[in-house]
């Protein structure tokens, strides 16, 4: 299996997802935001950091990358794609997923271990969790705060299409502690806190987030 990470300018945490692709028994795939080929991959990880220094909105100008281009038609037709924190940002801004990330609540930067609870394991990121399990994975950002008018929200919740949630106090005020979300197909995932940093004991206050990763290993050997 192949499972290509994209770059942009300010990505932080691309080595780092690459790295949890090979823990989890895949091939890691480099992807140039500039380069329009996907090179065949099986999947997609658009990774944290500050894609373009967060200029504009967070994730507005890599939405317009060519890969973008490349990953909003595969994904539609069910490319299993992940998008973590600037990734999910980016996500919102293609219109892959629903709603936008605004400023944490009190405009502060977050960076922590998170405690969050996984709400569906039907999507191609969150099979191999059991539904109602507990996990704590990183949590670093700025403008992680999930936001969505009344009827998306009451859509979302309504077709279980919430992934995971905030446990304990809500971090940067996303609306129903929304930590991750998912689209109708289950194949797109945006997450704010970083399971590529929770993957060995080694670098990561647990290892709880590697099952997003053999998470898709397992839904692609599925079909």
């Amino acid at each position: 299996m192949k499972v290509g990470v994209v770059t942009f300018p300010g990505s932080l945490d691309d080595q780092d997802a690459a790295r949890a692709v090979r823990f989890a028994g895949a091939k890691p795939v480099s992807l140039w935001h500039r380069d329009s080929d996907l090179h065949g991959v099986d999947a997609v990880i658009l990774p944290g950091g500050f894609s373009y220094g967060d200029y504009l909105r967070c994730g507005a100008i890599s939405r317009f990358a060519p890969v973008m281009t490349s990953i909003i038609e595969q994904a539609k037709s069910g490319l299993p794609v992940l998008g973590i924190c600037n990734g999910f940002q980016i996500l919102c801004e293609s219109h892959l997923l629903p709603g936008a990330l605004t400023r944490n609540q009190g405009l502060h930067f977050l960076c922590g271990p998170q405690k969050i609870r996984i709400e569906n394991t039907t999507s191609a990121w969150t099979s191999n969790f059991v539904q109602g399990q507990e996990i704590v994975i990183p949590l670093k950002n700025g403008e992680g705060s999930f936001q969505c008018d009344d009827s998306t929200l009451a859509q979302l919740e309504g077709e279980g299409r919430v992934i995971a949630r905030y446990l304990g106090e809500n971090p940067n005020g996303s609306r129903n502690f929304i930590a991750g979300i998912t689209n109708a197909k289950g194949n797109v995932v945006g997450i704010m806190p970083h399971p590529e940093h929770a993957i060995d004991s080694l670098t990561g206050p647990t290892t709880d987030g590697l099952a997003f990763f053999t998470s898709v290993l397992t839904t692609l050997v599925g079909k």
